[in-house]
Parts: structure tokens; sequence; C-alpha cells
């Protein structure tokens, strides 16, 4: 009786934390914090295997929402197997659904990234338990998996609005934070995402991220 009590408590708070947006045991690719200071950590990322699509759009939310809507088909189930991909955490934004399948797991965060072309790139990273071979294909042709190598990246996190302008303003302060350091940019900045776009804006986690080499 106990125990059912417990899991009855346990799937509520669940809920609870669903309507608000709250995260709820959402795997996150590994990381080792090199250092911190100043607000950014220097992280240490292992490979890791991404879902990403290229989303043409002037507006970075649009091309968001639109990448987002993509990769969670795949995730949900248009695939090549028809299997459910557990989603993991962050959405990555960087420039540059049936109902029978099985899932695969979401990981955070979602990831964007700009290209120079107006182009825009967006990550889902897949489960840690995947592998190239073991991951369904794609069905859209517009999404491809791909081995993202081990990365050094400098991190700063931020809650609150995840505008365009905010965006730009963290990477800004981000990139003013790495000058007159040892660490310089070596890529495109990106943006992380960690949670649904309902979560209440002072809970959101929210990241941006540059690829960084050590010049010492």
């Amino acid at each position: 009786m106990l125990a059912k009590i417990a899991t009855a408590t346990a799937r509520l708070v669940e809920e609870a934390a669903s309507v608000i947006g709250v995260r709820h045991a959402t795997e996150e690719p590994h990381y080792e914090v090199e250092l911190a200071f100043d607000g950014v950590e220097i992280r240490r990322y292992g490979p890791r295997i991404a879902a990403e699509t290229t989303v043409v759009a002037d507006d970075e939310i649009v091309a968001r929402s639109a990448g987002f809507r993509r990769l969670a088909g795949y995730i949900f189930g248009d695939n090549q197997r028809k299997a459910k991909i557990a989603m993991t955490a962050p959405v990555a934004q960087q420039p540059g659904v049936p109902r029978d399948g099985q899932k695969i797991a979401m990981t955070a965060p979602v990831a964007q990234t700009k290209a120079a072309d107006g182009r825009w790139m967006i990550r889902f990273f897949m489960p840690a338990e995947h592998s190239m071979e073991t991951l369904p294909a794609p069905r859209d042709p517009a999404v491809t998996l791909t081995m993202v190598p081990a990365e050094t990246y400098a991190v700063r996190r931020f809650n609150g609005s995840r505008s365009a302008d905010a965006v730009a303003s963290q990477t800004d302060q981000l990139l003013k934070t790495l000058e007159n350091t040892d660490y310089q940019p070596a890529g495109a900045p990106v943006a992380w995402f960690y949670d649904p776009p309902w979560t209440i804006p002072v809970l959101r986690r929210n990241e941006v991220a540059v690829p960084i080499m050590n010049q010492r």
C-alpha cells in the first residue's frame, strides 16, 4: 500500500513538473568541467551522436521551431524502423509523427547554430546507449545522423528569455570574457536549450557556448 502511494505521489510530482516545464530525468551528454571563472565553464565533451537538420529562415525563433518539429518527428517515429527515441537535452541551435512507433529517448540540450548564408543548424543529441549502427535511419531526407567529435567548449549559462536578442547578448558577454585569456574561439558560437517552450522563464536553463582552443 505504501509503495502504491509513493508511486502515485511520484507520478503527481512528475506531472506537475511537466506542466510548468521542469525537466525530469532527461539525459544530457557527459562532460567534465576543466575550469570555471567569471560565469564561464570550460567543459570537455566526449564524442556523441546528433540528429541534425538545416533550416533556411531569416528569423532565429522560426528556424528553431521548424528544426525542432522536424527532429521531433524523427525521434517520435518518423524513421525507417518507426522507432521512438527518448529525448535528451539540450537542443542545439547553430548558424548553418506516427503513434505506433518505438521511442528513442531525447537528451538535452537542443543546439542551434547560424551559418553565414542565413541557414540554421538544429541538433538533438542522441542517448549514450545508442551507436550509429543501432539508431534507425531518418525517413526525412532533411534529417541526418552525425558523429560529433570530442570538443572543448567555453559555456555561459543563463535563464529567462531565449529570444534572438538575449542569445546575442549572452554570446557577446561570453566572447568578451574570453578576451585576454588563454582560451580562444575555434568555431562558431552555439545556443543550447534544455527546457520546453512553456517552461516558466526564471526556471529555464539556457546556455551559449563556443568551441575553444587553449593557446598555452
